[in-house]
């Protein structure tokens, strides 16, 4: 017999009844029933329970027994009495009659405690993360990341993608974010960097003929932690593919995404056949590049209504500056009193003066509120109507052209209307008597998010965001650049070796900053969960646009060197994407917070609390990499 077990916890069943065996695991926990004793035995496979009663010579000892003890039990297999099985657990027929207990390894009182799910600081979680990962929850967590990470592996492999890796030690790259930087002994002075991604290597491999790569693969970016970002590394699922346009990317990928999905998402509907929206249809529509499309409501442009209006707030922001827009954004079964000013509590929570609203009620379309009393009944009414859809049969205002064609082109056109549930088909008769409306004033692009805020806010307030689905998108045409406030100057807004549309004539001839690239990312759920682009191959193009963000042509040639080289010497068309692991793992397990999916992550301060890192460097080490420490003053 095998010294510590013959059996695994979760594996006997009724055809082992009769059969001398034994376990190993730890007591997950331990009861009194009169004198007998019940210890559930854990182990990595499921928790058998086992018995000792009185009259076994072990009883002595089990008496001693305490959570999290290592123990090894010998007895023998017998039914669970009648009335006490227990259908949840797949050993649940059966039990342990022991006669024998060996304690293989004794434990400390629990700094936390192993059995039951309760809450607990997260410091002391992470202080003892080896302890919080026996908890069921998060153990079954990081067995779903393996075989999530199994099924995209084997997923790639049947669409042709073979699998490399690429080095971890590099050069720096401007990924968008700090680099971690490792100081080289042999080199005084010089500095490696780790991988914010493997985006140069993973083009290097397209440089050299191998047609389709993917990588399960580690990235490490300084940047500051959230819930939905961990600090320091994660994980995506790298990809690149020669000789493609953008079509070929979305039709390799698009099934792999949706597959994980499905084989994950535990019978939640999963979008097929994933909706695409422009980088400015999603912002105008959503307030966000990464929206939720399991909240049904729109954001409408409702300029022209507050154009010369009574309400001269809105009249003269639209007069003063010809930029400035008006957007509403419907709350069904919000018109209340009570609920408009705790939504205009909440937006000053957030920053803002407040949110302005109308709401409805008593059959009166002329609606409720200062607005409405402002801006007066005709005009109220026609908003009422407009919001649900029937733009050229009610308006009487004096619209400009170009904002009336531009509304119905967004409702009609630029946005798959069938998938999002818009507020119209959500309430098929419009703005009705309960209903209300809010308000946000500005520049697009200082608006918009907090646009998406208001909409975000407003679908969890009314309980419109149906929780048990999964909706995919692609955000395609995102702009090339963007304007840095900070360092007042031009630079890439998404990934900097995409390909511009219009190619290096686009890049010599327009406004960098109304330039669109081939670039994309996928969305799920009011996350992005992958990111791609078609790739700048040709070197002349590559150079002016890192020239526009401010890079000398030597300058690529220094930090590039070799993929600028390796362009002169056929470069095939390319593109590719990266999916993050942890977040795609986070969304079908339910959580909201990377830690719940992860092994040994660090906190918000970027500290790993169990093994103490980051750490002090001895004199000896900072002496071999021939670096001094210059600390800020405390």
């Amino acid at each position: 017999m095998h010294r510590y077990r013959t059996h695994t916890c979760g594996a006997l069943r009724d055809s082992n009844i009769g059969e001398t065996v034994r376990l190993s695991g730890w007591c997950h926990r331990i009861r009194d029933h009169g004198g007998v004793l019940f210890v559930d035995l854990r182990d990595h496979y499921g928790i058998t329970q086992c018995v000792v009663d009185p009259d076994s010579k072990a009883f002595g000892l089990a008496e001693k027994l305490r959570s999290e003890w290592v123990v090894r039990m010998e007895g023998k297999v017998r039914h669970r009495p009648a009335g006490t099985e227990n259908a949840e657990l797949p050993t649940g027929q059966v039990e342990l009659y022991v006669a024998d207990i060996e304690v293989l390894g004794p434990a400390a009182e629990l700094p936390l405690p192993v059995f039951g799910e309760q809450d607990y600081p997260e410091d002391i979680r992470l202080k003892y993360r080896f302890l919080d990962l026996r908890r069921d929850r998060l153990h079954q967590n990081i067995m779903t990341r393996g075989a999530i990470i199994d099924s995209m592996r084997r997923r790639m492999k049947e669409q042709g993608f073979f699998e490399f890796q690429t080095p971890i030690l590099t050069a720096s790259s401007p990924e968008g974010a700090r680099d971690f930087l490792v100081p080289s002994r042999i080199h005084p002075g010089k500095f490696y960097a780790l991988p914010q991604a493997p985006q140069q290597y993973k083009q290097l491999l397209m440089m050299s003929g191998f047609d389709r790569y993917f990588q399960i693969a580690p990235c490490f970016r300084d940047e500051d932690p959230r819930a939905d970002r961990l600090p320091g590394e994660f994980y995506q699922l790298d990809v690149e593919m020669s000789f493609v346009e953008q079509e070929d990317v979305f039709a390799a990928m698009e099934p792999v995404i949706t597959g994980v999905f499905e084989e994950f998402a535990k019978d939640k509907p999963v979008t097929k056949g994933w909706p695409r929206i422009s980088y400015s249809a999603s912002i105008r529509a959503f307030g966000s590049d990464k929206p939720d499309l399991r909240n049904p409501l729109l954001i409408h442009d409702v300029t022209h209504i507050f154009r010369d209006s009574g309400f001269g707030l809105f009249a003269r922001g639209i007069a003063n500056n010809e930029k400035v827009r008006i957007w509403a954004i419907p709350a069904p079964k919000g018109g209340s009193r009570a609920f408009c000013d705790r939504m205009d509590s909440w937006a000053k929570g957030e920053g803002q003066p407040g949110l302005g609203y109308i709401f409805w009620r008593d059959g009166d379309v002329a609606g409720a509120g200062p607005i409405a009393k402002n801006l007066g009944p005709e005009r109220t009414a026609i908003l009422m109507r407009e919001l649900n859809g029937r733009l050229g049969q009610f308006v009487r205002l004096p619209v400009p052209v170009e904002e009336q064609t531009m509304l119905e082109s967004f409702l009609d056109e630029n946005f798959p209307i069938e998938v999002a549930r818009p507020y119209r088909d959500l309430r098929s008769n419009g703005l009705l008597d309960g209903d209300a409306v809010f308000f946000v004033m500005g520049v697009p692009k200082d608006i918009y998010k907090f646009a998406g805020l208001v909409r975000t806010k407003i679908g969890e307030e009314m309980g419109l965001i149906d929780k048990d689905r999964f909706e995919l998108a692609w955000i395609v045409d995102f702009l090339m650049y963007e304007y840095d406030e900070q360092e007042k100057k031009i630079d890439f807004s998404h990934n900097p070796f995409s390909m511009p549309r219009g190619g290096l004539e686009g890049l010599q001839a327009e406004d960098p900053l109304t330039i669109r690239a081939f670039q994309y990312d996928i969305v799920c759920n009011g996350y992005e969960i992958a990111s791609g682009g078609i790739r700048n191959h040709k070197p002349e193009a590559m150079v002016k646009a890192f020239e526009i963000a401010g890079y000398g042509e030597q300058e690529v040639v220094d930090r590039f060197g070799g993929m600028y080289r390796a362009f002169q010497y056929g470069a095939p068309p390319h593109g590719g994407m990266a999916a993050g692991v942890d977040r795609i793992v986070m969304l079908l397990c339910g959580t909201t917070n990377l830690r719940e999916i992860s092994l040994f992550p660090m906190n918000q301060q970027a500290m790993d609390l169990l093994m103490g890192a980051p750490s002090e460097a001895t004199v000896k080490q900072l002496r071999e990499l021939h670096i001094k420490p210059n600390l800020p003053n405390k």
